[in-house]
């Protein structure tokens, strides 16, 4: 079977939703939300702590109080969704095979297809840690889960590999289901969470964070006994004779999220190798016409309100798109990593026929303090932004004014300089 749809969105969580509400709000009548879970909201259903919504409504939700936001609003505009439907291939003319027990094997003929899968947690086979494989040993995430959605205590000893926002909040979950957290180990000098993440969840509770160091055997055979944790050098190298022990039952790990882009790459996608979610220009739009990406799926955010915003961006300019109201690309002006910075979002910019104020987002290499944020092409600077400190684990933002592009020629080059 096969339907013909002007909008198809591939996942029904924040990045969805919002680019949904975004393309019916600029007058797509025709759209579609593909979500395999048996409800909208996508991750959000299993983050119950506060914290969420400051940027978008002003006040401090949980992550289910955000998602039913989103959801009020896609069901006040009508908006269709699927749910139970996994998607199991986009073609590069924008079919999506789909399966479902409602509706068996369907294929949706899309005029414009909105990437939203979001991002996967990386496990233990990427991480190569010596050791037996007992029970006991879960992704944060997955321990979020069974602990906010299933009621289940995956132990009651825990060590955290790894200080990634979701590892650092559930630091504080476990702590408040009554188990005892003996510390978290960061592999790099640096924490990989927010700020107020890590006074809020470890600090407020006495958890020790051991930067620099890292897991170097798991010993037990049915379930977990215990861990050694040594120090790294700053090749990441373990230094001898740094080796502690660690009885514990639980290990959960918070190493990083990827990108879920298997469906981008079946759709003829090209992936940064940096973010591992596809290059876009300034429209969000991919190398393939008519194909965009928003939310984790192209790039790791730290909060999900920059994730509504960003996909309202991609919702808009895929309703463009389908009106026909793109125009032929003019001046397309690079957009590169320079001193100090790992990637930026988006890659390239249309100077031409771009929108009056131009987000780029980036992360950077290290900890900078005292420094300024540079954006340059050339011999041209274009902006500096001062800042008081830069963290790897903080995306920036730094806004271009469509008229500062005048007469610009490109690279134009995100750098950090002062420091």
């Amino acid at each position: 079977m096969a339907e013909n749809v002007k909008l198809a969105i591939i996942g029904g969580g924040p990045a969805g939703m919002a680019a949904a509400i975004a393309a019916r709000e600029a007058g797509v009548g025709d759209i579609v939300i593909l979500e395999r879970d048996s409800e909208l909201g996508g991750i959000l259903n299993q983050c119950i702590h506060n914290g969420f919504g400051l940027h978008t409504f002003k006040e401090e939700l949980t992550g289910p109080e955000y998602a039913a936001r989103y959801i009020d609003r896609v069901l006040g505009l009508g908006i269709r969704y699927e749910t139970g439907t996994m998607v199991l291939s986009v073609s590069e003319n924008k079919e999506i095979t789909t399966v479902s027990r409602a509706r068996g094997l369907l294929v949706y003929k899309a005029d414009a297809v909105i990437l939203a899968m979001g991002c996967r947690e990386r496990p233990r086979g990427a991480l190569n840690i010596p050791g037996t494989r007992p029970q006991g040993i879960y992704t944060a995430g997955a321990a979020q889960k069974l602990v906010n959605c299933d009621g289940f205590i995956p132990g009651r000893e825990v060590v955290i590999l790894g200080s990634g926002d979701i590892g650092l909040i559930m630091a504080r979950r476990m702590t408040l289901e009554g188990a005892r957290v003996r510390l978290v180990a960061e592999l790099m000098p640096y924490s990989g969470g927010l700020k107020r993440n890590i006074v809020q969840c470890l600090d407020d509770y006495g958890i020790p964070l051991k930067l620099s160091h890292t897991v170097v055997d798991i010993k037990g055979k049915k379930r977990l006994e215990g861990v050694t944790v040594a120090e790294v050098d700053g090749t990441g190298t373990p230094v001898p004779g740094t080796e502690e022990y660690v009885e514990c039952d639980t290990l959960l790990l918070s190493c990083g999220l990827i990108p879920e882009n298997e469906l981008s790459l079946t759709a003829g996608v090209e992936l940064n190798p940096v973010t591992n979610g596809p290059f876009v220009n300034d429209r969000l739009e991919t190398n393939v016409p008519g194909v965009f990406a928003c939310g984790n799926v192209l790039h790791v955010h730290d909060l999900v309100d920059f994730v509504s915003e960003e996909a309202g961006r991609a919702g808009v300019a895929a309703a463009k798109y389908l009106s026909g109201d793109g125009g032929e690309a003019g001046r397309i002006l690079d957009i590169v990593p320079g001193a100090g910075v790992r990637y930026t979002v988006p890659s390239t910019v249309d100077a031409g026929r771009c929108d009056e104020a131009i987000h780029v987002r980036f992360r950077v290499r290290d900890v900078y303090r005292s420094c300024s944020v540079r954006v340059a092409a050339k011999d041209r600077e274009i902006m500096v932004k001062k800042r008081r400190i830069i963290v790897p684990s903080e995306m920036e933002d730094v806004i271009l004014k469509r008229s500062a592009l005048e007469g610009v020629e490109g690279p134009i080059t995100v750098e950090i300089v002062g420091v």
